[in-house]
């Protein structure tokens, strides 16, 4: 050997476990199953597993494809190919397979793990768009869970179950209000009500959990648990003593069932000591706040140029409140009108109701289950976490938001792509926390992306060139991973060809095509 060069590196870790994953859940087979070209299933996964491992948009996908990833030789993929255009008719047409592949990876996930989907979550999220989107049917101005209220917005409601597995999805209009969208996907879900005869438990917060809701849910022979919209103020205890136990982050919680007259439901008291400091914090930083306005309110009387117009004052102050709506009615205000009754001439407050500190942290759970016991009833319903987390996968680690398509189809192609992004995610991390692998998706794949493909020439004194693509050793946390999921490490067998040094450029990329798993 006279000198050795190394070109062609690209990532191939994240990609590898991706695709693996992919025929893990049977994907390639389900689109073979529809009359799926081998082709174009080849490009399907190929955009699934780059939204997974490299979520961007389909101009930016392609550039990586092409110059970052070694997915397209995993996949079969040309690269030169592959276009946003091509990206953009292929995020449409899985999006127009939606809803049996909802139902296959409910039903492929279900059989991996032997899950029964005995409890499943509901809850509701929104993302926002970055254009204008006024010709849009579902891009809607509504209530912004991220505080974006000067965009329009759509509303994404997902079905999961306790372990993380998307069960069903629904793409709303950006005002549609929490209670009311349970009724479009109660149907929906009752299709995934799995081998059990029993009653499916609905686990869902408060925002949705109106008396009308939860009428509609014994109707259609579902339990649930939730949050009771509103404090109870009459009820009584059914136990001496509460029921004292740790939530994950080892801070006390208790625990006691209280009846309530004219109910049949089964509530129960917890009080969060961690939560009632929080809330007593806000609290105290929110009445601060309002009543500095309303002392900037009462200053403004006095300077020349503030307001002064009794109606105007009134609208201050009503905008203050509207600012802090969970401490205004904590406050008895009072504006004193000159003798024409036209300006103000003083503003003045009491405080009428303090809260009770030993009411902070306090919350009522409502679940139409027989009685299984305090803690069983708190754990239950602390599934909804699992829910939170997935919303924070498909937010911070799939980047589902904001939207930058200026099309509802493109809209609803681009929300479903993360979806399924979003079911290997699921997939791969589930098994990785039964073994204690706790770690973020984005965490995942820095790891995994230690692992390259690289190509070796090396050339002899007689100029020949002998060219070989090979993977690179897993890392340790790399193998680690592979084998808790029990994963194949590398994707390639090595491949190797002699070619004169004059033809080196030209066979740069000799036998990268056939290459196979082993």
């Amino acid at each position: 050997i006279d000198r050795t060069t190394n070109s062609d590196i690209r990532e191939v870790g994240g990609e590898w476990l991706c695709l693996q994953a992919c025929r893990q859940l049977l994907l390639p087979e389900y689109l073979e199953t529809f009359g799926w070209e081998k082709q174009d299933i080849a490009l399907a996964l190929t955009q699934i597993i780059a939204r997974a491992v490299y979520p961007a948009s389909e101009y930016k996908t392609s550039r990586w494809l092409q110059e970052n990833s070694a997915l397209c030789e995993l996949t079969g993929v040309d690269p030169s190919a592959i276009t946003k255009d091509k990206l953009y008719q292929m995020a449409h047409r899985l999006y127009g397979e939606k809803d049996g592949l909802e139902r296959h990876f409910s039903n492929r996930t279900n059989d991996l793990f032997s899950l029964d989907d005995k409890i499943i979550i509901y809850d509701l999220t929104n993302t926002y768009f970055e254009g204008t989107m006024r010709e849009s049917r579902i891009a809607k101005f509504g209530r912004s869970k991220e505080k974006r209220n000067d965009t329009r917005l759509v509303v994404l409601a997902v079905v999961v179950n306790p372990e993380g597995f998307l069960k069903e999805s629904q793409i709303f209009e950006g005002n549609m209000t929490d209670p009311e969208s349970l009724q479009y996907i109660l149907d929906k879900m009752k299709s995934h009500r799995g081998r059990s005869d029993k009653k499916q438990v609905v686990v869902m917060d408060a925002g949705i959990a109106t008396n009308d809701n939860l009428k509609m849910l014994k109707e259609e022979s579902f339990d649930y648990i939730c949050v009771s919209r509103g404090k109870l103020k009459e009820y009584r205890a059914t136990s001496l003593s509460p029921v004292e136990i740790r939530d994950k982050s080892n801070q006390l919680i208790e625990i006691s069932q209280v009846e309530v007259d004219g109910e049949s439901d089964s509530f129960y008291k917890v009080k969060s000591y961690s939560k009632g400091l929080k809330e007593a914090s806000m609290e105290n930083r929110f009445t601060r706040a309002f009543e500095c306005g309303l002392s900037q309110a009462a200053e403004a009387l006095k300077k020349k140029g503030g307001t002064k117009k009794l109606e105007k004052v009134w609208e201050r102050i009503g905008r203050l409140k509207e600012k802090y709506p969970s401490v205004h009615r904590l406050y008895q205000i009072h504006v004193e009108p000159d003798e024409r009754g036209i300006h103000a001439t003083s503003i003045s407050w009491e405080r009428i109701e303090a809260k009770s500190e030993s009411r902070h942290g306090e919350y009522f759970l409502r679940t139409s289950l027989s009685v299984h016991g305090e803690e069983i009833t708190w754990l239950i319903y602390n599934t909804i976490r699992e829910v939170e987390s997935t919303f924070r996968c498909l937010k911070t680690d799939l980047n589902l938001r904001p939207v930058f398509h200026k099309t509802d189809e493109a809209t609803m192609a681009h929300l479903h792509l993360g979806l399924l992004a979003y079911q290997l995610v699921s997939t791969i991390r589930y098994k990785l926390k039964q073994f204690g692998i706790t770690h973020e998706w984005k965490e995942i794949v820095r790891i995994m992306n230690t692992q390259k493909m690289v190509t070796t020439h090396m050339v002899n004194t007689d100029e020949e060139c002998v060219s070989i693509r090979k993977c690179s050793l897993p890392e340790s946390k790399v193998r680690i991973i592979y084998k808790v999921l029990g994963y194949d490490e590398k994707p390639f067998i090595r491949k190797k060809s002699v070619v004169p040094q004059l033809n080196l450029k030209k066979n740069i990329y000799a036998g990268i095509q056939g290459i196979s798993s082993g």
